[in-house]
Parts: C-alpha cells; sequence; structure tokens
C-alpha cells in the first residue's frame, strides 16, 4: 500500500521531540539510552529514566540561568551524552538548541550567535570557551554561558558550572512537555557555507517527528528491523551541527529508543566500532572508504591471501543482487552463505559483525565500494538528502541498487523537474532559511516544491541516481558538460588513490588532483619491495607514478573522451574534515582546493 504525505501528518500529528522523549521513557525506562567513555577508560551508561531524571534537573538549571519560551541555546560541544541531555532539556523549557560546529573560530561563532539571536550558550571546555570570550562583547545578545567541564576550576564565577544546574531541583517533565509544540522551531541547522555563508535551515518539531516516522516505515522494510527498534545500538560520531548526526544518533534515539554511544571524536570511529558492534551505523564515505583501505592494507602483507579474499568478493559480488532481490538459485543462496561465514572473521575484525543496517550519504560513493561491502555482508546502502529536508528524501535498506540513492521515502514526493533538478515535497521540507526570505524564495516554490541544486534521474523503479550538483557542473572549454562526482567517484578506485577533485572548468581537458591513501599507499609500497614509504617520496615514486596512470586508463574506460581525465596530480597530504579543503562531513571545498593547490593545477596545463 502507498504512504502519501497525509498519512504520515496523521500518524505524527500532535509529536514533538518532548512529548516522544517522554513516551520513550515510558515504554523503555529500565533500557539503557546512553553510553560514553569515561576519563580512566571505564565505561558510563545511563537507562532511559535516568537520562529522564538528568533532562528534568539540567532543564530545572538552565531555566533558573533565564532560559525560557522562544529562546536560542548555542551549543558548542563533541559527542558527548552531556549534549544528548542539554539539547533535550531545552525542549521541555519551549527553546530552540542550536549546534555549531566545534571548529568555528571566534569571528564564525560571532557570526552563528549573532545571526541566530541566541540568549543563551553551552560549551564543553574552556577551549570551546575562549572562542566565546574572544568575541563576548559583539555577542549582544547573549545573557549567559554554561560550561561542562572546568577540571582546574580556572573558569570564572560568571560563567555557570554544568555540575551547578543540578543545584534547582528538577522541573515536572510531563507537565513541561507541552512547553514545545509541533510547528516551534525545534532547531537551526547551519549550512556548511561551501557555496557562500552559512544559512539557517529552520526545522520544526513536526519536521522531525515526520522524518522519523517516514524513516521508521522505510526502516522496518529490512527483515531484522521488523521487530523492536529499541535497544539497537549505534555510535554518535559526526559533528551534531550536521543533520546527519542529529536525525540518526540524537533524534531516532529519542523517539525510537536507540542505545547510543557517544565517541567524542570522529578520528575514534573505528576503534568504537570494535567497541560497540553497533547495529546500525552511519557513516560519511570517506569512514568507508578508510575501513576499506584498512583491510586492504592488512591485506596486502599477504597477496595470496589477498588473491582468495578478492576472488570471494567478485564471487559474491556476482550474486549478492539476488539475494537481496530474491531471486538467487538455492546453490547461489549455498555460495552465499559459505562465503558469508569466510567473511565473518574480517566482519568481526573491523566491529561490524553485528551491523544490520549500514548507510553511507552526505556526499557520493563509488558503487563499486557499496558493492564491496555489501559482498562481504555489510548491509550498506545509500540515502540522499539535506539539511533543508530534515535529512533524508530517499532510501531503502532492500532491493538495493549500488550508483542509486533509493527511492522516495514512505510519504515523501520526490520528482526531477524539466531542467533535471531534484525536487521534493512532504512534510519533511523546512519552513525556510532564518531571516533570508529571498534565499527561501529560491529554495521553495509556491507549490511547496524543495528545489535540491542537485542533477539526478529517476528509473524505472522509481530509484534515484544524482548526476551532480548544479552549481558544480565543469563545463570545459569546449563547453562540454562534465559531472566531477562521477569522475571522483571512479578515481578512488584506484587502490592508491584516497581522495580526488575533478578539475576541468574552462579547460582544454579534464584533469585531477589524487591523493594517496595513507593506509593503503605503505603497505603497497612495502609489498612491491620500494625503498620508501614515506607518502611525500611515493607521491613522485615512479612505480607509484606508474600504477596510478595504469589504473587512470582502467577506471576511465567507462567514460568517452571528453569526460575522461587525461592527467593527474599525486599530492601526498590528506586532505582533513572541516578544513579550507573539506566539510565537516567530507564534501569537498572546490574553491579551498582550487586556492590551496592553484600551482600545482596549472602545472597540469603546462
Amino acid at each position: 500500500m502507498t504512504v502519501t504525505s497525509a498519512d504520515i501528518d496523521q500518524l505524527v500529528a500532535g509529536q514533538t521531540v518532548a512529548n516522544q522523549f517522554l513516551a520513550t521513557v515510558q515504554r523503555h525506562g529500565d533500557r539503557t539510552a546512553l553510553r560514553w567513555r569515561n576519563d580512566d577508560d571505564s565505561w558510563g551508561s545511563c537507562t532511559w529514566s535516568e537520562y529522564a531524571t538528568q533532562v528534568g534537573q539540567v532543564a530545572a538549571g538552565l531555566a533558573a540561568m533565564g532560559v525560557g519560551k522562544g529562546d536560542r541555546v548555542v551549543l558548542m560541544m563533541r559527542n558527548i551524552w552531556q549534549f544528548h541531555v542539554a539539547d533535550v532539556a531545552a525542549y521541555f523549557l519551549g527553546a530552540t538548541p542550536v549546534s555549531i560546529y566545534n571548529s568555528s573560530a571566534p569571528d564564525q561563532v560571532e557570526y552563528l550567535v549573532n545571526h541566530c539571536e541566541a540568549s543563551y550558550g553551552i560549551v564543553e571546555d574552556a577551549g570551546f570557551l575562549a572562542k566565546f570570550q574572544a568575541v563576548r562583547d559583539q555577542l549582544t545578545t547573549l545573557k549567559g554561558l554554561a560550561i561542562v567541564k572546568d577540571p582546574d576550576g580556572s573558569v570564572g564565577s560568571e560563567i555557570v558550572h554544568w555540575d551547578t544546574l543540578y543545584s534547582h531541583g528538577s522541573i515536572d517533565l510531563e507537565a513541561a512537555a507541552d512547553a514545545a509544540q509541533p510547528d516551534d522551531l525545534a532547531t537551526l541547522i547551519y549550512t556548511s557555507g561551501t557555496t557562500g555563508p552559512p544559512k539557517a535551515v529552520m526545522i520544526s518539531h513536526h519536521n522531525i517527528a515526520w522524518q522519523v516516522e517516514s524513516l521508521r516505515q522505510c526502516i522496518t522494510q529490512h527483515p531484522e528491523f521488523q521487530g523492536e527498534l529499541a535497544g539497537k545500538k549505534l555510535v554518535s560520531y559526526l559533528p551534531m551541527a550536521h543533520i546527519a548526526e542529529r536525525m540518526v544518533s540524537h533524534y531516532q534515539g529519542v523517539f525510537l529508543g536507540y542505545e547510543v554511544t557517544t565517541c567524542p571524536e570522529p578520528t575514534l570511529i573505528a576503534e568504537y566500532l570494535r567497541e560497540v558492534h553497533p547495529n546500525v551505523v552511519f557513516g560519511v564515505p570517506r569512514v568507508w572508504e578508510k575501513i576499506y583501505g584498512g583491510v586492504s592494507a592488512a591485506l596486502a602483507a599477504d597477496p595470496d591471501r589477498k588473491a582468495q579474499f578478492d576472488d570471494g568478493v567478485a564471487a559474491a559480488t556476482a550474486i549478492e543482487s539476488k539475494i537481496d532481490w530474491g531471486t538467487a538459485t538455492e546453490e547461489e543462496q549455498g555460495t552465499w552463505a559459505f562465503l558469508q561465514d569466510v567473511f565473518a572473521t574480517v566482519r568481526g575484525l573491523i566491529g561490524l559483525d553485528e551491523c544490520e543496517l549500514a548507510i553511507t550519504g552526505a556526499a557520493p560513493i563509488p558503487a563499486e565500494l557499496l558493492a564491496w561491502f555489501r559482498a562481504i555482508g555489510v548491509p550498506l546502502a545509500e540515502v540522499y538528502g539535506m539539511s533543508e529536508n530534515t535529512g533524508a528524501m530517499t532510501f531503502t535498506p532492500i532491493h538495493v541498487k549500488p550508483g542509486t540513492v533509493g527511492p522516495a521515502l514512505p510519504g515523501a514526493e520526490v520528482v526531477i523537474a524539466d531542467d533535471g533538478e531534484v525536487l521534493c515535497r512532504g512534510g519533511l521540507v523546512f519552513g525556510g532559511y532564518l531571516n533570508d526570505p529571498e534565499k527561501t524564495a529560491d529554495a521553495l516554490d509556491d507549490e511547496g516544491w524543495l528545489h535540491s541544486g542537485d542533477i539526478g534521474v529517476i528509473d524505472e523503479d522509481g530509484y534515484l541516481k544524482i548526476v551532480d550538483r548544479k552549481k558544480e557542473l565543469i563545463i570545459t572549454a569546449g563547453g562540454k558538460n562534465i559531472s566531477p562526482a562521477n569522475l571522483e567517484a571512479a578515481l578512488k578506485m584506484i587502490p592508491l588513490v584516497g581522495q580526488a577533485c575533478a578539475i576541468g572548468d574552462q579547460r582544454p581537458f579534464v584533469s585531477a588532483l589524487v591523493v594517496l591513501d595513507p593506509d593503503v599507499a605503505p603497505s603497497w609500497a612495502t609489498a612491491q619491495g620500494l625503498d620508501t614509504t614515506d607518502l611525500s617520496e611515493l607521491a613522485t615514486h615512479p612505480e607509484v607514478v606508474a600504477a596510478i596512470e595504469a589504473g587512470l586508463e582502467e577506471v576511465m574506460a567507462e567514460f568517452n573522451n571528453a569526460e575522461r581525465v587525461k592527467k593527474v596530480k599525486i599530492l601526498a597530504d590528506e586532505w582533513l574534515p572541516d578544513s579550507e579543503l573539506l566539510t565537516p562531513t567530507s564534501k569537498l571545498k572546490r574553491r579551498g582546493i582550487h586556492a590551496t593547490y592553484s600551482a600545482e593545477i596549472e602545472g597540469l596545463y603546462t
């Protein structure tokens, strides 16, 4: 039966983050809600009932500070358990919590706090506090600040300490739940600013409830999720200023009862996966690329074993789609079961042996990489969406087609405009950009369609394939329109390449910057008997250059001559998230890359 937007509207009528938090507490009070690693490396945790007690007490403390209905509370902290408590507590006061990226410099803090007219802020530690204090005189709407961690007591008395918030008793959560209403502003998500100054995406409680219910209906198509969702384990590690992490671990956690383990540093995700063995894993493509690179590097030490493994992956890839779509023969099912027993050791070593739902999104992933994970028994599927539609607009956990991002979520409408742009409509679509009616009018038309800015096609089964960003298409000097994302995805399938950026706008041909994979390249060099594993030296080593050029010829074979990358410049230094080169979720900041490597780019054309 087709689910309509009106059906989802009816199912979530009256829901807010606050009242659904209470509903989850009532249903699952004794289940573990949050887990974290303490400073002494021991593990701490709290149940949903304990979580609620914390929320009531912190809400009372925030109220004592002056937080009330309509206030905006800026949060600057890593993925720590206190974030979840503070964020939910704000809703019971009718306030709007707004996360900002931890990498924000003082001038960015000034812009964000003033733009959203924040009345209060909560920071994790003295380092984050210093960014506020550096521009405190310019934060004209800010009335007070609280700090979570101050181990040496160096923070002045004008800053409220987290422990002090607990000294005001507790509010009555049942009585306070109505402080938040479905149409109230639940949060602001600031865009990454890759195409200009950050815009503040206004997300309501109704948007969140609608998205969670649509995702719930989508996820429960998967056999593993047709029973109880509560208690499913996941790791929270991406910035909470990004809609993906807020939706996957925070809001879905509140509504569905997930068990969330907080990981304060994204670089620790591989370690946390091995510790937690999560059931649900969300990762931007770079996370999956790093896991793949780690496995490849480990296997490279034993060429025979690697060859056997690769043969097994090839065999599994050939039948995985039939297994997923239910068309495999009995013999193929037996082969699949045998191969999955073989791959079980690898899944266990990387912490994905209990993974029932694996999701990639926020940037394109090579179809071959997605297929590789599915072949080894990690059920990876690609999601597509943006902050402006509260996270996801297309996704399916079953009947996956690598290279597509799935069909529209239940209740959502997704169509292709005459110029190829992807449009979306439904209760998941945001209310506009804060204080920016002109940009809002550009994004939302009179009929409620969200204009994504992405170019796509929809196949006969309703599956969406993203061709490229409307504003990122390369137009060569010969007038050819080319998708850099497709080229970059292909380049990253060269084993030695970890990252890539296609170049070619107003150029005679397409070239690319490629970055050596820091996990794979040294192991490859050792296996080849090279006299160095230093990345800087490998970037110019004749054998590395020859291997990448051979790989370039192979991966470009699927493109026509005008589209192909003709030359590459090999770089040694990995591009890091939340920098001048990448957004926090590892999307390319093309202007930053072009500026940083202008000399190298010019060298490709001289």
